[in-house]
């Protein structure tokens, strides 16, 4: 069980913060998460630097989340049966060694964009086994009471780090290049490395899973996709993650091509999408019933759509400031709302396995989306492509009114049953 501290006094939404595990680890994320922010900038400026395609950028995108496919559900499999805290030790030091690869590359002067995208390669590798045991271990740190509360606090700590890191590399590639934001990144994983050593946890007791991992792995998608509301929502991902998510590829060709500027209006570009989306991971911090978080799937889609809208077609920077704000917000929203929900519906024997699946629905479509939106781009112009993504947030968020519908009227109706039920049992002589 996680280590609590009683005596610390925290206002409702940080109430995860009172597990001592729990507080190593987000502190460490998120000094991390800034470092890994400032090389997600530089690695798109660094690309287009290289080479001046909005092709290539969405190829770098496609490559950087290729692995997730053919390695999700696996890296599921292993999240389940291995001891969680040793995995995250494992692919955190491969980053780390990811991030000064590039780094000693761009210093040298060597680099080259098939060198950008092997590391990309390399890098989506690593974290496709990194993602789901993130996922899957908060509940080890705040135990199942916090979970909600965690998994939000894991999402505003990243937002903190998408406003600071973008902002940080805008100033960092101005002053120094690329090569800055890199070593940075390097040195931010000692900070994640130094948490995930100090932490206290039981022992595992469970026996070790014997079965074939074939078995074990269509288990997991058969429980996945045998629970309707895990089905509807993972495949909802798929397709808003999928398609709706891939403007970030394009903020590039924005900063250098469409307003003309340079890495510090590429960083605030970043950042205000990130500032959206710290408001909307606050707004999770507070408890939420399914209703609630149901009602954000549809506003944060909606919202979503129409930020991006904003942010495509008027091309003043303050307006794309707040357009982006407005989208990031939106985004956060449904997709926090969409992670909550999940964890609420899945049994712990399954938890790395589904959140495998959400790793493979919501970064495993992103490769195509982001190749499609390149493609785009490079023969119609970034707004057009951007505009796509909006269109296919929009779509999502009338399937979400419509299904809204229907479970609303099913609990109408179902009410309406108990209580002519009660009332035939109250007519009865006793």
């Amino acid at each position: 069980m996680p280590s609590d501290s009683p005596a610390l006094r925290l206002a409702p939404g940080l109430r995860a913060l009172r597990h001592r595990n729990f507080r190593l680890y987000w502190s460490g994320q998120l000094v991390s998460l800034v470092g890994t922010w400032m090389q997600s900038v530089a690695q798109g400026w660094l690309m287009h630097r290289l080479t001046a395609s909005a092709f290539m950028l969405g190829l770098l995108s496609f490559t950087q989340f290729l692995p997730v496919l053919p390695l999700a559900l696996w890296a599921g499999v292993l999240a389940d049966r291995t001891d969680k805290r040793k995995l995250l030790l494992v692919t955190q030091t491969l980053l780390l060694v990811q991030a000064v690869m590039i780094a000693v590359a761009v210093t040298t002067g060597v680099v080259k964009p098939w060198m950008v995208l092997l590391l990309a390669l390399f890098y989506g590798c690593v974290n496709t086994f990194d993602l789901p045991a993130r996922q899957s271990f908060v509940i080890e740190l705040t135990g199942r009471e916090d979970l909600s509360n965690g998994i939000a606090l894991n999402s505003a700590a990243f937002n903190v780090a998408r406003i600071l890191g973008p902002a940080a590399a805008g100033l960092m590639l101005a002053a120094f290049g690329e090569r800055g934001c890199f070593w940075i990144n390097a040195l931010s994983f000692a900070a994640v490395l130094a948490a995930l050593s100090a932490l206290r946890l039981p022992p595992r007791t469970e026996p070790a899973d014997a079965r074939p991992i074939g078995t074990t792995l269509k288990e997991g998608v058969r429980y996945a996709w045998g629970t309707p509301s895990i089905r509807q929502l993972l495949v909802l991902l798929a397709v808003c993650a999928g398609l709706g998510f891939q403007y970030n590829v394009l903020l590039p060709v924005y900063a250098r091509d469409i307003l003309h500027t340079g890495p510090r209006e590429y960083g605030a570009l970043l950042s205000a999408f990130g500032a959206g989306s710290l408001v909307a991971a606050l707004r999770m911090t507070q408890k939420l019933d399914r209703w609630a978080l149901r009602r954000h799937l549809l506003v944060g889609l909606v919202l979503g759509g129409l930020g991006l809208l904003l942010f495509a077609w008027w091309h003043w920077l303050p307006a794309m400031l707040v357009g982006g704000a407005l989208a990031g917000f939106g985004l956060i929203l449904y997709v926090s709302s969409t992670n909550v929900l999940i964890q609420m519906t899945t049994e712990d024997r399954f938890r790395g396995r589904v959140m495998s699946l959400y790793t493979l629905m919501f970064v495993g479509t992103a490769p195509y989306g982001a190749l499609l939106a390149g493609t785009i781009a490079q023969r119609f112009g970034a707004p057009v492509a951007t505009s796509l993504c909006a269109v296919m947030l929009l779509g999502g968020a009338l399937w979400v009114s419509r299904r809204l519908r229907q479970i609303e009227a099913r609990d109408v109706a179902e009410a309406a049953a108990l209580e002519s039920e009660n009332e035939a049992e109250a007519e009865q002589p006793s």
